[in-house]
């Protein structure tokens, strides 16, 4: 029986400001093929209060879709309780801040149109760290 190999690296972006939409798929595909895992699961994590990770189709349309349901949900101006950005915080408890995804033949597996982006929640730019590990044999 072979052992798992664990391969964790991190890479930071930054973004530009509230639902600010960035594509880290690339990151994630280089650092998966760096791991040198041929099967197994690539954990990808954003530890932070107020930002999500989001499989979608990367296209300025539904961008677009994205931010305005998020605000539609999760108005900005409501009443909250919590100061300045209750907002930021309650889509990250709707949205996860990590996903698992299929490594096969060494290669990170998407859907044809998938996308792997970081969703800024918070209410102004932030550099944000994203830790990738990369588990399998």
């Amino acid at each position: 029986m072979r052992g798992l190999k664990v391969h964790t690296e991190e890479f930071t972006i930054r973004t530009r400001g509230p639902f600010d939409i960035v594509n880290i798929t690339g990151q994630v595909r280089a650092i998966v093929a760096r791991s040198g895992v041929r099967n197994g699961l690539a954990h990808v994590f954003a530890p932070h209060a107020t930002g999500v990770l989001v499989l979608i189709e990367d296209e300025p349309g539904l961008r677009a879709d994205l931010v305005e349901t998020l605000k539609r949900l999760f108005p900005p101006d409501a009443p909250y309780r919590h100061p300045v950005n209750a907002y930021s915080h309650i889509i990250s408890m709707f949205l996860q801040p990590d996903r698992t995804l299929p490594v096969v033949d060494g290669e990170l597996v998407l859907g044809t149109w998938q996308s792997l982006v970081f969703v800024e929640a918070d209410t102004h730019a932030r550099t944000r760290r994203i830790v990738v590990q990369v588990v399998g044999e």
